[in-house]
């Protein structure tokens, strides 16, 4: 049975992964910051007792990836979709502040790279041994053509240079990497004016894992399999 992992997943997308992927009958490790304040993913758990294990992970400890692989010991995982992330507010120019900048960072570009760098060898131990980070169309250098956004759109930037060498140092392995911009979603983060919902980029974004592999290493695909630039 595949066996998937999805961080952040107390709500939004990261909830949208652990539904679809229950539904589907797959065995899918979530993470959650707080696992008490987490109601839909434990109420989810009763519903699939056998299918959905949850663990509490703060990304912001610095040892989080490595409480992350001693929870999972030698299990493998087929799929690991580093979901997580963070907006932030006074992202304009002259409005920018290092605290709030420092933790988007550590959340959006870091942490991703903790956990996959702290459960890699689960990663090699499954049969898909695929990697796939959510990134955003904000962090595209090209498409950046009204500026603004500093905090948000450096920390998807730079994720996708992360992408970019990982998939250079882990194809050797057989391992794919690919950076998912999920589209503009209704989710909190998104807002209610978003254009896509929860379940399109989800379903989306799912068709696109499942279609993708070691050619596709490397690459920054939109949720419909679109190509995006740098």
């Amino acid at each position: 049975m595949t066996n998937v992992l999805v961080t952040g997943a107390n709500r939004g997308l990261g909830l949208g992964f652990v539904k679809n992927y229950l539904g589907k009958n797959v065995n899918v490790v979530s993470t959650t910051r707080d696992l008490e304040s987490s109601k839909e993913l434990l109420a989810l758990k009763e519903r699939f007792p056998n299918n959905l294990e949850i663990f509490e992970l703060d990304l912001l400890k610095v040892n989080a990836g490595y409480t992350l692989a001693n929870f999972l010991r030698d299990r493998p995982v087929d799929i690991l979709i580093n979901n997580a992330g963070i907006g932030s507010t006074n992202q304009q120019f002259q409005e920018v502040s290092p605290k709030p900048w420092l933790e988007v960072l550590k959340v959006n570009l870091i942490a991703p790279l903790m956990v996959t760098q702290s459960i890699i060898n689960n990663v090699k131990k499954g049969v898909a041994k695929k990697i796939y980070f959510l990134s955003s169309q904000l962090g595209s250098i090209e498409y950046n053509t009204s500026g603004g956004m500093y905090i948000y759109r450096s920390s998807k930037t730079g994720l996708n240079q992360v992408v970019k060498s990982l998939s250079v140092d882990l194809k050797p392995q057989g391992i794919t990497v690919v950076s998912l911009h999920p589209g503009w979603v209704k989710t909190d983060m998104g807002g209610p004016n978003a254009p896509v919902s929860i379940d399109e980029s989800i379903k989306g974004m799912i068709q696109v894992i499942d279609k993708t592999d070691i050619r596709d290493t490397g690459r920054f695909l939109n949720y419909d399999g679109k190509e995006l630039p740098w």
